[in-house]
């Protein structure tokens, strides 16, 4: 029942960061992810066959981990008053999501209601912490690659964006290990407080 309760709040933390892209982009003035029904908590329609089933039972019987996405909303630039700007707001949606919902989690987790509670909460707050820092990072399509935006023309973006898959590929070929560990030593001092 715990890892039923605890990959549901993954999961949910995973459609909430997407449902934050769709949400900003709507106030922003692009109407596409609400149109296309993805403004919703209904997590089918967030889910991405290779992304959030194929790729992470890959990733977690190949190497040992899980990795996988949902399906990213779309949002339509020429929609926006202020491409660039907008776009990097869009971005950002997500991974502020995450952070707010690490502080929800590390806050219940230092209430110390019941064991069971403490344990899902601490998972969360780590969860949340990787999907915040990893989409942050600044490698296409991950979310902090917009900010390339700041001072890269948008022609230029485009065409490291076609690459951005493998660049990705090879971060977590020979960098994962250095992430997570950055992971571990930032989730021990976030729950020492």
């Amino acid at each position: 029942m715990e890892i039923l309760i605890t990959l549901f709040l993954i999961f949910y933390s995973i459609v909430l960061h997407e449902v934050a892209h769709g949400y900003i982009a709507y106030k922003l003035g692009d109407p596409t992810a609400k149109y296309e029904g993805r403004l919703s908590l209904n997590p089918f329609v967030h889910i991405d066959p290779l992304g959030t089933i194929l790729l992470p039972l890959f990733t977690f019987f190949s190497f040992g981990f899980v990795f996988g996405y949902a399906k990213p909303v779309p949002y339509n630039p020429e929609n926006l008053k202020d491409r660039i700007k907008d776009s990097i707001l869009i971005a950002l949606a997500g991974p502020t999501v995450n952070l707010l919902l690490l502080i929800l989690f590390l806050f219940l987790y230092k209430q110390n209601i019941d064991p069971l509670i403490n344990q899902i909460s601490l998972y969360l707050v780590r969860t949340n912490l990787i999907l915040a820092l990893f989409n942050l990072l600044p490698i296409p399509p991950l979310d902090g690659s917009k900010l390339y935006l700041l001072f890269m023309p948008l022609e230029s973006y485009i065409l490291l964006e076609t690459y951005g898959f493998a660049f990705l590929i090879l971060f977590l070929i020979f960098f994962q290990n250095f992430f997570f560990y950055l992971i571990n030593k930032i989730f021990l001092l976030i729950i020492s407080f």
